[in-house]
């Protein structure tokens, strides 16, 4: 009994310490995640916009991940549990593919989702990392063979028959966005007119009747655009953030500048929020589709 209860714990012991072992999968900050340092910024940058550009036009996703080591884990496995994990590509499309690079191991991998493997191919991405990346590995140009290979990569998706991208939605960092700063402005403008002339209570309702038509009108959704104009009149009412039509002297410049401060919270608060990029797969499935290299 007592050796069979060694076998099991054994045999368990065999399956969780490999598991425990596995380097931990980075989160998705990004269309490129540098774990190396390897990447300028400016190379980050280029790169980003080449991949975004390519899933606003086909709807398709594409992300570079360059990380120390797998710590002897196969490359193979570590490029498809980053795969399972960020789910890249849209959802039931499963268009997406993932460049991992294990920069201290020599090793690469491009991954593929289901939706592409009919056109990335295994013997495809396998001469994309021989013919086009490798060899700028070899002489120390990590972006420049990245940055070709992404676009062999487009170059193939882009001759691929996908369902069209969908119109692009709404999030909260592209509303700070677009409200910043000249919308900012002309929603002080707006407020300042029609709470000038039809008084507080009325002009905040006429305030935000405006700006739900201004933003349905830009985005399309009719949710969005019920959000902005009740936030613009319980900001209107609330924070005063522009002086009534009537109102003046120390009173009227202080509402001014208290409405000033409150935009430049808003404007950076914009900033902070875009920077971080606001990236995340689609939903996208993968089944060990693809190659591997080294260098």
């Amino acid at each position: 009994m007592n050796a069979a209860r060694v076998f099991v714990l054994a045999l368990l012991l065999g399956w969780v310490a490999p598991a425990l072992a596995l380097v931990a999968v980075p989160p998705l900050t990004g269309r490129v995640v540098d774990r190396t340092g390897t990447l300028s910024s400016g190379d980050v940058a280029s790169l980003t916009q080449t991949l975004q550009d390519l899933q606003t036009r086909k709807g398709s996703q594409i992300a570079v991940l360059i990380v120390p080591t797998t710590e002897g884990e196969p490359i193979e496995q570590y490029a498809l549990r980053v795969a399972e994990a960020w789910k890249i590509g849209r959802k039931k499309i499963d268009d997406g593919a993932l460049l991992v690079i294990a920069r201290n191991d020599r090793h690469l991998r491009i991954e593929v989702g289901y939706g592409l493997e009919g056109a990335l191919t295994d013997a495809t991405t396998k001469r994309i990392i021989d013919e086009v990346i490798t060899p700028k590995f070899k002489s120390g140009d990590f972006a420049g063979g990245i940055s070709a290979g992404v676009n062999r990569m487009i170059g193939v998706v882009n001759g691929e028959k996908l369902p069209a991208p969908e119109p692009a939605h709404w999030d909260g960092d592209n509303l700070f966005d677009q409200f910043n700063p000249f919308w900012i402005m002309f929603a002080l403008a707006v407020s300042g007119i029609l709470r000038g002339a039809l008084g507080r209570l009325v002009g905040a309702g006429a305030t935000g009747g405006v700006l739900a038509v201004v933003a349905w009108f830009l985005f399309g959704s009719l949710t969005l655009a019920l959000a902005v104009g009740v936030l613009a009149f319980i900001f209107t009412m609330l924070f005063d953030l522009v002086p009534s039509g009537g109102s003046s002297g120390a009173g009227g410049g202080g509402s001014w500048s208290s409405g000033s401060s409150r935009s430049s919270d808003w404007s950076s608060s914009s900033s902070s929020g875009s920077s971080s990029g606001g990236f995340s797969g689609g939903g996208g499935s993968f089944g060990g589709g693809g190659a591997s290299g080294s260098w």
